[in-house]
């Protein structure tokens, strides 16, 4: 939910719950004052009445009108003012029945008592009140309508600045190796972000400067001692051929520097891609690439006795060329390490998508480990771990999706080339 949203929500149900309150209490009291009006007017119709009937000793011609009407009936004795009071009545110049208010009193005059009862119509004093209503209604549907518009127009000018940082901070490409740039917006939270963002961006490049830097040095430092072991090994092969326990100890060497020199071209190879250091701007027929591959193992293939099917299309993808073989080696050389003799392997290339299946040889992988760093499979032991891990980064880098499934015994992993290759980011 965008701030805004949030914001206009917010303001819109106090506002709300606010002019609601506001409203009910602004009906009693104004019920209230025009309610002490009426009582007001019938007080002075009283007080007229008896005043002329002191004064003449008789009662007053008062006519009816449609909104005042008296009732006079004669009594016994004085009896006790009721009222005011709400009453519904019929009111005999409209002939209908309508809410009235109504003041009872009684007099004496001319040696006769009267009870009269004052009759004041409530109708004009209602249709008031509920056009006053309405009226106050209208009015908040049009402050709550120019609140919405003018807020939205004022808080979108206000998150500009925001929105411009979050803009810069989502295009910002560590390999460029420069801090984003400060921008004085004026208002005071957005430059204290701006600010810390900064400091952020510049510490990154920093950091990554140094990364950079010592992972080059440590690729050329940790090469030249490992060529150097693997030339004095194969030296020592060579001068030990006679000498049967010594040369199984060197070929040890030999295996366990192999190993350690895989282990390192693949932690470097990880380093560059998690570094983006790789640019996707060649164009790669994948299944071209893909038949080259699959023939440099088709020697191991046969000594399995694999059974190998393979469905494709040509697929050209804008991508690293490297990298693309780096991919389908990886895949190809798992497949093919993980099934056993005489097991089914099927590759199918389309369009959209790339997957390797194969008979199962040990059950099931984690898959919610399958593709980190270092697993590996229980009965794997020359295998450094990293394979899957570099396919994922590759996958990552060039904006593709991979998954594992697993289902009758049968390993899959499955890549998507999403999005569409013409739209391919580009890292940098």
């Amino acid at each position: 939910m965008k701030l805004f949203t949030k914001y206009n929500r917010t303001n819109i149900a106090t506002t709300l719950i606010s002019f609601f309150a506001g409203s009910i209490a602004f009906y009693f009291v104004l019920n209230l004052v025009l309610t002490n009006q009426l009582d007001r007017s019938l007080r002075v119709e009283q007080q007229e009445i008896t005043d002329y009937s002191t004064v003449h000793n008789n009662l007053p011609f008062i006519p009816n009108t449609r909104h005042q009407w008296l009732t006079i009936d004669t009594a016994v004795t004085i009896t006790p003012e009721t009222g005011p009071l709400n009453k519904t009545l019929f009111n005999p110049i409209q002939q209908e029945s309508e809410p009235v208010r109504q003041l009872t009193f009684s007099i004496s005059t001319n040696n006769r008592f009267y009870r009269i009862s004052v009759n004041q119509s409530r109708t004009e004093t209602e249709d008031m009140l509920q056009l006053i209503i309405f009226i106050t209604i209208g009015m908040i549907f049009l402050l709550l309508l120019l609140n919405y518009f003018i807020n939205r127009k004022i808080v979108n000018q206000l998150l500009q600045p925001f929105y411009d940082t979050i803009s810069r901070i989502r295009n910002y490409e560590t390999a460029k190796s420069s801090p984003l740039e400060a921008i004085h917006t004026g208002i005071e939270e957005i430059d204290l972000l701006n600010e810390s963002v900064n400091r952020m961006t510049l510490r990154i490049s920093n950091d990554y400067a140094t990364l950079r830097s010592f992972t080059e040095n440590a690729s050329h430092e940790m090469q030249t001692p490992l060529s150097v072991i693997k030339l004095k090994t194969e030296a020592l092969l060579q001068k030990l051929e006679n000498n049967l326990p010594a040369l199984q100890q060197v070929l040890v060497i030999e295996d366990a520097t192999n190993k350690l020199s895989r282990l390192h071209q693949s932690l470097l190879l990880l380093t560059r891609l998690e570094n983006r250091q790789y640019t996707l701007t060649e164009e790669v027929n994948i299944e071209e690439l893909l038949h080259k591959k699959i023939a440099e193992y088709e020697e191991l293939i046969n000594s399995l006795q694999l059974k190998l099917n393979i469905a494709s299309t040509k697929n050209i993808l804008q991508f690293h060329h490297h990298l693309a073989d780096i991919m389908l080696g990886n895949l190809i050389s798992n497949i093919i390490r993980y099934t056993p003799i005489g097991g089914v392997v099927d590759i199918h290339l389309s369009k959209t998508q790339l997957s390797f299946s194969n008979t199962a040889q040990h059950g099931q992988l984690d898959d919610k480990k399958v593709f980190n760093r270092f697993y590996k499979n229980e009965q794997s032991t020359e295998s450094t771990g990293l394979g899957l891990a570099i396919i994922k980064e590759i996958c990552i880098v060039a904006g593709y999706s991979i998954h594992y499934n697993y289902r009758s015994s049968i390993h899959s992993f499955t890549i998507n080339f999403t999005p569409p290759s013409s739209e391919l980011l580009q890292n940098g």
